[in-house]
């Protein structure tokens, strides 16, 4: 082992190591300059086809040949690398052609649009490249298309733990520097300081000390094995706390039901996550199915396996019924070939978990087999082959269609920012509509064109219409009523952050509070949300007769029970501040008194 190591040292260090700082700063200097065209709007950052897959490249294939190089001949290194450059130019441009999240990002005064790759792009990819580059890279170690599992679990941890522990050097490579920048500040000398504020320092050091941690861990593979190993074992022995929780989790469903899981709305991703964890954690106490393990690791992994399976299958239920309600999204495609994956190990595990005298040996075989799995699922959800964009907007098209959800209802803003170029289409398709709700289709989709990326975030102005304001409030003092103007007012116009839900939506309720709290006479209006108090906000009529939001209740006064209750029963006063407030150059600052909101809470008899 010991002469091995030797020999792989002195096979990747050298020219090798040269050539892998020379491909980090070259890296972090193209980086460099594609960041410098973003931030002054400079070619090529406003040319998507060109901007988005020379991002895409030289995020993930510098990494790729640096990884290559010495291990790999020159021949097989150049026909991987080509591949993986073929790849990630075909998911960059259709990332770009399908306009589904990489959107045009505002970065100057004139607000000339610069473009990147979607977060989604990125982070799949460098999933499917660490899969794909583990394969290569352990078939050409074995001089095999499909290697053992042995030589695939070894490439793939110590290409885990490389990329791991590359990033905590950097990490700590910029802890040290700025350490030293605060020294020097403490003698006046700013050089180190402003050095580091620079982007031209910053990228290419980046990029150069990752490279570097990627040939440090690589001609130390003794030491890359010691931490995985005692990785494994750490991770091994959580396995049995996890099987614990889970199969309590489990055996509590048929006495509480599913109902409460399905209102979270998130437990899909919940379930999803539960089974990768026990795959993970399975995985650590297999290990490469030659080590020795504990008896009760050896029960607690042949029980995950087992659980796998329930946990997939509560989940596509729980995504089923989503489905049916509210039909297909990206996210929910997402989670379906998710789903698909992790019934392929749920079933194969369960299968490993049944062969009693090869402690599970067939993981192995599952592994491999979901492995390639993987990637042609990625592959198809980054090419038109199952693009969710275009499942999704098809999805919902075809329930307003057929009458399952009413135009109303409709959710036009996600055809507009999460549809792409399909989203954009039926926008279009929309604003041709004929028939009984045409002029509503038209008049949403019409105005959901008009919103700029900018406006994606903000909560969407609703039509108040139908709903009846009156209806929603229940008003104090008992007797008292809503003054009609107040009734009659179209909230539409007034922004959903200055307003309570019950203004805008039927399942809005609202306590109105009817006051006069000013020496003029005249009414206000203080709504309290039922579910929410800290929306509180006071209304008054101004000149024009229309009602607005004045007054905001400190939440530690609203959010308090008994001081609600008060004013419900009509037991309050009017009372001067304790403390007048000051007035500094036209901006009023106030007095408030020390107490913490619990004590005054408690004060109230």
């Amino acid at each position: 082992m010991e002469h091995n190591e030797i020999a792989l040292e002195a096979q990747v260090s050298r020219k090798v190591m040269a050539t892998r700082l020379a491909v980090g700063l070259v890296q972090g200097l193209l980086l460099y300059w594609l960041y410098a065209a973003s931030r002054d709007v400079a070619w090529p950052a406003a040319a998507p086809y060109l901007m988005v897959p020379l991002l895409t490249v030289l995020l993930i294939l510098p990494v790729l040949l640096v990884s290559s190089l010495g291990h790999l001949a020159p021949r097989q290194a150049a026909v991987w690398l080509l591949s993986a450059l073929a790849v990630l130019l075909a998911l960059a441009l259709h990332d770009v052609w399908r306009g589904a999240n990489s959107y045009p990002l505002l970065s100057n005064w004139d607000n000339k649009p610069v473009y990147s790759p979607s977060m989604m792009l990125v982070f799949f990819s460098c999933v499917f490249f660490f899969i794909a580059h583990a394969l290569v890279m352990a078939g050409a170690q074995d001089g095999k298309r499909i290697a053992s599992y042995n030589t695939y679990f070894e490439v793939a941890w110590k290409l885990a733990i490389q990329l791991l522990f590359s990033a905590f050097f950097v990490g700590a490579l910029f802890l040290v520097l700025h350490m030293g920048a605060t020294l020097f500040m403490l003698v006046k000398l700013k050089f180190l300081h402003e050095l580091l504020e620079n982007s031209w320092f910053n990228v290419p050091v980046i990029c150069t000390a990752f490279s570097c941690a990627m040939h440090v861990t690589d001609v130390r593979p003794s030491i890359v094995r010691g931490i995985r190993t005692l990785l494994l074992v750490l991770m091994s022995w959580i396995l049995p706390v996890a099987v614990v929780l889970v199969t309590g989790f489990l055996c509590t469903l048929p006495f509480t039901g599913l109902t409460a899981l399905w209102e979270t709305r998130h437990a899909t991703s919940v379930l999803l996550f539960t089974a990768a964890v026990l795959l993970v954690l399975v995985n650590a106490a297999f290990q490469n199915g030659q080590a020795i393990v504990a008896l009760p690791l050896r029960v607690g992994a042949r029980t995950a396996a087992i659980l796998i399976l329930p946990i997939v299958m509560v989940g596509m239920y729980a995504l089923g019924l989503r489905v049916v309600q509210y039909g297909w999204t990206s996210d929910r495609v997402i989670a379906a070939a998710c789903l698909l994956v992790a019934s392929s190990y749920a079933i194969g595990y369960l299968w490993a978990a049944y062969q009693y005298d090869t402690w599970l040996r067939p993981l192995a075989m599952v592994n491999i087999f979901t492995s390639f799995l993987v990637l042609a699922v990625l592959l198809a959800l980054f090419t038109p082959i199952a693009d969710p964009a275009r499942i999704g907007v098809n999805s919902q098209m075809a329930r307003l269609a057929k009458g399952k959800i009413i135009a109303s209802k409709f959710d036009f803003r996600y055809l507009r920012f999460e549809g792409g170029r399909y989203g954009q289409a039926a926008l279009e398709e929309l604003k041709r509509s004929t028939g009984p709700d045409a002029a509503l289709l038209q008049r949403e989709a019409a105005a959901v064109q008009a919103l700029d990326n900018k406006q994606r975030w903000q909560a969407p102005v609703r039509s108040t219409a139908p709903v009846s304001v009156a209806a929603n409030m229940t008003v104090w003092p008992a007797g008292a009523q809503l003054p009609a103007s107040f009734v009659a007012q179209k909230w539409d116009a007034m922004q959903d952050d200055r307003k309570p839900e019950c203004l805008t939506s039927r399942n809005g309720k609202c306590d109105a509070f009817v006051l006069v709290l000013g020496g003029d006479g005249k009414q206000q209006v203080l709504l309290v949300p039922e579910q929410n108090a800290g929306q509180g906000r006071l209304f008054a009529a101004g000149a024009d007769g229309k009602w607005t939001v004045v007054a905001t209740p400190r939440y530690s006064d609203i959010a308090c029970k008994a001081v609600l209750d008060k004013l419900r029963k009509g037991e309050f006063n009017l009372v001067d501040r304790p403390y007048k407030d000051l007035n500094v150059g036209g901006r009023r600052v106030e007095f408030e008194l020390s107490a913490t909101p619990e004590e005054e809470c408690s004060k109230i008899r």
